[in-house]
C-alpha cells in the first residue's frame, strides 16, 4: 500500500515577497485626547435593565 509520491521540492521552506511589500500600519493615527459628553432623560437603572434584556434576547440565539 503506497501513500502517494510528493515532490520534495514542495516540501522545501517556501518563502514569499509579499511581506516585503506589506506597509505598518499606525494604529495610533486617529487616537482622540478630548472629551465626550451627552445628556440622557432615562436613568441608568434604566439603562442597566435595558441591557440585561438584551443580553437575555441574544441568549435565546445560542
Amino acid at each position: 500500500m503506497g501513500f502517494g509520491s510528493y515532490d520534495e521540492s514542495e516540501q522545501q521552506q517556501q518563502t514569499t515577497d509579499d511581506d516585503e511589500d506589506v506597509e505598518a500600519v499606525n494604529v495610533h493615527q486617529n487616537d482622540h485626547d478630548g472629551q465626550m459628553s451627552f445628556e440622557s432623560d432615562v436613568s441608568t437603572d434604566e439603562l442597566v435593565s435595558q441591557l440585561g434584556e438584551m443580553r437575555d434576547d441574544g441568549d435565546d440565539d445560542e
